[in-house]
């Protein structure tokens, strides 16, 4: 299944991409608003190239939003690279998004890099943003251009929410 968002009003609507062809233009109409639009079914090259690059694919663990009177719990997976964290908006460059009204929350509020050490061990560095209201580790605000090494069931906290760091061996 297949979750797309409604580009006007950002209403969710999920639908089954293998009941389409590659390239195949589908037009949606939104429930809430009304406006149409379309998108196109990705042609299956790029799809081999994905599956064969195990990069994008590969589990190395993901991030929990503990939920609160702002928005409901989520579990975001991340990437190797840097994971962009903040509140969901439409054109942010964040691509680990938080669906989310908490003002204090930045649209890229804070990044979680995440490489391989010399031993080819998955690391997991936190920097802030930088954001208006910071990134606290154990209660600590992290400074200007300070990057910490987390690991497994570490707590963060940006703006009013709370979240826990869930590393790949983690089930």
């Amino acid at each position: 299944m297949k979750k797309l968002r409604c580009p006007k009003c950002n209403y969710t609507i999920t639908f089954d991409e293998t009941k389409y062809q590659p390239g195949q233009t589908l037009v949606f109409q939104c429930k809430t608003c009304g406006k149409e639009f379309g998108i196109r079914i990705k042609d299956s090259v790029q799809k081999d190239k994905n599956i064969n690059d195990d990069s994008p694919n590969e589990n190395v663990g993901s991030i929990v939003v503990i939920e609160n009177r702002f928005h409901y719990k989520q579990v975001l997976p991340l990437r190797m690279g840097d994971n962009v964290i903040g509140r969901y908006m439409k054109g942010s460059k964040c691509n680990t998004p938080i669906e989310t009204t908490d003002p204090s929350m930045d649209m890229n509020h804070c990044v979680i890099t995440v490489m391989r050490d010399k031993n080819g061990k998955l690391k997991y560095v936190l920097r802030d943003g930088p954001s208006y209201t910071g990134t606290f580790v154990d209660n600590q605000i992290l400074g200007d251009k300070e990057k910490r090494v987390i690991e497994n069931d570490t707590l963060f906290t940006i703006g009013a929410t709370s979240i826990i760091l869930k590393d790949a061996n983690s089930g």
